[in-house]
């Protein structure tokens, strides 16, 4: 796609990765029992003892109790593979506070990146604007950082491909998968997609807000296209197509864990608790 091309300039290469890394220490801090981000290994059974078996783990009361030596089992728990879908289109760069909606969504998204990484969970990322950009799930610490540098290049004028890419990923999605959807969901054609996704997988989405977007209050009524779709409406000055209320809902319905950020507000531990608490991803399939 043609179109002008800017770059984030706000700090360099190396600040930038620092900046990353300490954002996935911080969401990493406190988590260790979710399989978010790995929780480690799990006692399963105890059984009869064999030749070669480690010593360290006999497990003494049953042995005690039998007066035949027994050996603990555990298993690690399936670390989900995990999809990262950044909305790149022109709506996101919007920018009234001190950083862009996209400056924003590009930070969460490198520090949930590398704190997947940290714990072997394998990541993807998915753009959903008109950047081409599909990373299936690796461990390669190397290609994520590369996607991350690459993604500092924006264009002004991408229309959403949310419920596009959503469609294209479903039929290739075979096992369970946590999606993070990071956007400011100014598509609702999309939210019934991601409710459905949520039934077979794991939908979490981040959503961005600027201060821009609160509307003028006594602003009237106006007739306007949407930019990044070309679908006219009429609406309240300063008011987007599909309402908070309408968001809120529907990722409530559809059980989706939704999480609306502004960006004129810091975030980092409403993303740590956000992510630390949720009991969704200690569950077994649905």
């Amino acid at each position: 796609m043609q179109g002008y091309i800017e770059q984030l300039e706000t700090m360099d290469t190396r600040l930038f990765a620092i900046a990353v890394r300490r954002l996935a220490d911080s969401l990493s801090y406190g988590t260790d029992r979710s399989p978010f981000l790995g929780s480690g290994v799990e006692y399963v059974q105890s059984r009869p003892y064999q030749l070669g078996d480690p010593v360290r783990q006999l497990d003494w009361k049953v042995t005690a109790r039998t007066r035949k030596p027994h050996i603990k089992e555990f298993e690690t728990p399936k670390r989900l593979p995990c999809y990262l879908l950044l909305d790149t289109s022109a709506s996101m760069m919007i920018g009234a506070a001190k950083k862009s909606k996209y400056e924003t969504a590009l930070f969460i998204a490198g520090g949930l990146a590398l704190a997947c990484l940290d714990r072997v969970s394998p990541v993807g990322v998915l753009g959903v604007g008109e950047t081409d950009l599909h990373v299936r799930p690796t461990l390669g610490r190397d290609q994520v950082l590369q996607w991350l540098l690459k993604l500092r290049r924006y264009r002004m004028n991408e229309r959403t491909t949310l419920s596009e890419r959503l469609r294209e990923l479903q039929p290739g999605l075979l096992n369970r998968t946590l999606l993070i959807i990071i956007s400011d969901l100014h598509e609702p054609e999309a939210l019934p997609l991601i409710r459905q996704l949520n039934q077979r997988h794991e939908c979490v989405v981040v959503q961005l807000r600027d201060p821009a977007e609160d509307g003028l209050a006594h602003a009237g009524v106006i007739r306007g296209q949407e930019a990044e779709t070309g679908v006219e409406f009429v609406a309240a000055a300063g008011q987007p197509r599909v309402s908070q209320e309408q968001i809120e809902r529907d990722m409530r319905r559809g059980g989706v864990d939704h999480l609306l950020l502004r960006t004129d507000q810091t975030y980092v531990h409403l993303l740590r608790h956000f992510f630390g608490s949720r009991g969704i991803f200690s569950k077994g399939a649905r």
